[in-house]
């Protein structure tokens, strides 16, 4: 069956697959990666597709789309397929007296990309709980079982494994806590949707509402009849500089070991790019968010081609302006900006 990203992804825009396929057991994944060890035949992985933007001309070689399945309570601990929907796993423990990740509730995705990009939200890392994890190695065809502190995680959303093929994830095991309340909360907007200050705590299903509330007002839940979310979240990471431009002196900042983060969402802001903005730009199939300035939507029918020509046009405005240059967050295939 022919198949095309616009099909297996959130922002629903890329070319066809040269040739799809979809373990749904670990095992049947690392025989197929192994398949194409020799590098006679390229070879694109992926998961859920909400990081990722393909370019219209597609991928010719072969897809990986993991769809494995096996999820595992013992105890404390908790064990995913790299193709588990995150959210399933979020549900799953906080019904089974867990807690820990329910600030993570409504990302979308799977499992295996939660250590790509460090998922978080709301004051919560996948780093907090992430205990192991086993990954194929496609340079030696080994599968090993990692700790923590191999991936590599950085403040900025960074990992060994952002924009390298080389490994690939196969499972998580998180270390949860047997508990009736959450990690103290500390984000101003989370603790006034529970109505508790601060610092205090919330039952882990009363987390996940309100989490759920606060991303579906950001068009932040994935919903078919909403085209705030046929988008990759985030498209533009926040910035990192040494030295901050006069131009940019007031936009929020916060110190990090890589230098001053300033906020992405800002910067467009101030540029002139209000949530819903691009409706008279271009074709109009393509414009930001009409909640946020963040995220970059497909409003329907648009391509790759227009995807990239928008990202490109909010850049320059914002380098213009502040003399910033912004970076995608997600990951670009055969296309650029």
């Amino acid at each position: 069956m022919d198949t095309s990203f616009s099909d297996v992804t959130t922002m629903r825009v890329g070319g066809p697959i040269g040739r799809l396929q979809i373990p749904e057991t670990t095992a049947h994944a690392v025989e197929l990666l192994r398949e194409h060890a020799d590098g006679g035949d390229s070879l694109l992985v992926m998961g859920g597709g909400s990081n990722l933007v393909v370019a219209d001309s597609g991928w010719p070689g072969t897809v990986i789309k993991m769809a494995t399945s096996q999820l595992a309570i013992d105890g404390d601990r908790v064990t995913a397929d790299a193709g588990v929907e995150w959210d399933h796993v979020v549900r799953t423990t906080i019904a089974e007296g867990l807690s820990g990740i329910e600030a993570l509730s409504g990302v979308p995705g799977s499992v295996g990309g939660t250590p790509v990009q460090n998922v978080g939200a709301y004051g919560a890392l996948t780093s907090d709980v992430l205990e192991s994890l086993h990954v194929y190695d496609r340079e030696t065809g080994s599968v090993e079982r990692w700790l923590p502190e191999r991936c590599g995680f950085g403040p900025h959303r960074t990992s060994v494994f952002k924009r390298n093929p080389r490994w690939v994830v196969l499972d998580v095991t998180l270390r949860l806590r047997r508990a009736d309340r959450s990690n103290p909360i500390t984000y101003a907007d989370l603790a006034h949707a529970l109505g508790i200050e601060a610092g205090q705590t919330a039952a882990p299903a009363d987390v996940r509402e309100a989490v759920l509330s606060l991303r579906r007002k950001r068009g932040m839940v994935l919903d078919p009849d909403d085209h705030d979310t046929w988008s990759v979240g985030s498209f533009f990471l926040n910035p990192v500089l040494a030295e901050v431009p006069e131009a940019a002196s007031e936009c929020p900042q916060h110190v990090v070991s890589e230098g001053i983060k300033l906020s992405a969402a800002w910067l467009i802001h101030r540029s002139g790019f209000a949530p819903g903005y691009g409706g008279d730009w271009g074709n109009g199939n393509v414009t930001l968010s009409s909640r946020h300035t963040l995220a970059i939507t497909n409003r329907g029918g648009a391509t790759t081609d227009d995807v990239m020509k928008f990202a490109a046009h909010i850049r320059g405005g914002v380098e213009d302006r502040f003399g910033v240059r912004l970076s995608p967050e997600c990951d670009l295939i055969n296309c650029s900006f």
